[in-house]
């Protein structure tokens, strides 16, 4: 059967609307804070959670802003004098505020209580005092205590992918991909996820396991579709990254990938093409196999990368004379590189193989500074992680580097700090 274009109401089908009882939209957060770096660290948790937010330099900009919509959670950053941040709760108290406050400071805690209690005393929800610098997990708490954002379905809620596809539930969400030497963003990865209207924002272990082969299929076609579109969207802001799918490599011997490619990628020039993860468990049994399939989709600027990277060790000598372009380190390998005496050894000799196989290093999975500043000490290329920002839908991604695209990259964290980096495009 001859392919059919897909329509691109069926790859990027708009957001269904998830304002069930697992899954919020339209929740809103400020943050005022003097640090640019604090401010943007905070908007990329928060905003790949479903949460907008609104930065203020300081409390002034905050008091004096008119006709902004009314949060449910601030950020209120505490300097050596505690009046600035009183003066700021009694603007929202004013206001009518029945959110939550968030004092965060690196200042003395007697400086902190003074605020925090003026705070109950105008009974406003103060949270506990979060005292800087803080990693991406202490923000991640403070929603899931709220109950703010996409929130995580119950592990007992399975649903069928077909009826998901056929419903239009399916969107694909966008992560970025850091240089992690340069301090830029170079690339965004696609994850599948279904916005049920009853239970919300749910994601592959959800709707995979069990799924047909058509529907799987259906979905890498849309996947790859999607990621085309998306990175021809993003030319149209002035920025080229290079895309990022997961897809089977069963799907992508029966898909007519170069076919796709030509059809929806964008026409400019200097389109930086598309990357393609498969796991190195597929691989290292097809190394034929995928040597067909990378000199076959180079022709068209698509090349795969391998998932998982140093699982199959032994298997490893197989694969060095294939073009990769990218390796990505298995995550349990990453979590805990920076104090783990067992990981650290582990991580950098996957990316010396990594580098001697030709191809770029990849970490994933990073949530912690220490993590990154080992990885980076190592020589690791490319980093990827709740750190540098959560999967988020294509239009908040979008939106994200609108603001940020201008923006000079930031010095390299300290290793007990999580500091987000100044995304900038490559």
């Amino acid at each position: 059967m001859p392919w059919r274009p897909i329509k691109m109401s069926e790859a990027s089908p708009p957001p269904a609307d998830t304002s069930g009882p697992a899954a919020r939209r339209g929740s809103l957060a400020y943050i005022i804070d003097d640090e640019s770096s604090i401010r943007q660290f905070i908007s990329l948790i928060l905003q790949g959670n479903g949460i907008d937010t609104i930065e203020f330099i300081d409390g002034p900009s905050f008091r004096e802003s008119t006709g902004t919509p009314m949060p449910e959670l601030v950020f209120l950053n505490v300097n050596l004098e505690a009046q600035d941040a009183v003066t700021s709760l009694e603007a929202l108290n004013k206001s009518g505020f029945t959110g939550a406050v968030q004092l965060m400071s690196n200042r003395g805690s007697a400086v902190l209580e003074t605020v925090r209690q003026a705070g109950e005393q105008m009974r406003i929800h103060m949270l506990p005092v979060l005292k800087k610098p803080f990693e991406t997990s202490a923000v991640q708490k403070i929603m899931t205590q709220l109950k703010l954002g996409h929130g995580q379905a119950p592990s007992d809620i399975k649903v069928n992918l077909a009826e998901a596809l056929a419903q239009n539930w399916v969107e694909f969400w966008y992560q970025p991909k850091i240089d992690l030497r340069r301090k830029q963003l170079v690339g965004a990865e696609a994850f599948a996820r279904v916005c049920h209207p009853d239970h919300g924002v749910l994601s592959p272990g959800t709707f995979m396991p069990g799924a047909d082969e058509a529907s799987t299929l259906t979905l890498a076609e849309r996947a790859l579709v999607s990621a085309l579109q998306s990175g021809l969207n993003l030319s149209r802001i002035g920025v080229n990254l290079r895309m990022a799918i997961n897809v089977p490599v069963n799907c992508l011997v029966k898909l007519p990938v170069g076919e796709i490619v030509r059809h929806h990628r964008p026409q400019k020039d200097g389109w930086p093409g598309l990357v393609i993860d498969v796991t190195e468990e597929q691989i290292v049994n097809e190394i034929k196999l995928a040597s067909d399939l990378c000199r076959k989709f180079a022709e068209y600027n698509v090349h795969l990368a391998i998932d998982d990277f140093g699982k199959a060790y032994a298997s490893l000598t197989k694969l060095k004379e294939l073009p990769f372009v990218e390796m990505k380190l298995d995550r349990s390998f990453v979590v805990g590189c920076g104090t783990d005496k067992v990981h650290a050894p582990l991580c950098k000799t996957v990316i010396d193989l990594a580098h001697g196989f030709g191809a770029q290093a990849v970490g994933i999975g990073l949530e912690k500074g220490s993590d990154t500043m080992a990885l980076v000490s190592m020589g690791c290329d490319i980093g990827q992680g709740f750190l540098f920002g959560q999967p988020m839908p294509e239009q908040r991604f979008i939106a994200l580097l609108k603001q940020r695209v201008m923006v000079r990259p930031a010095a390299a964290p300290a290793a007990h700090a999580s500091p987000a980096p100044q995304l900038k495009t490559a």
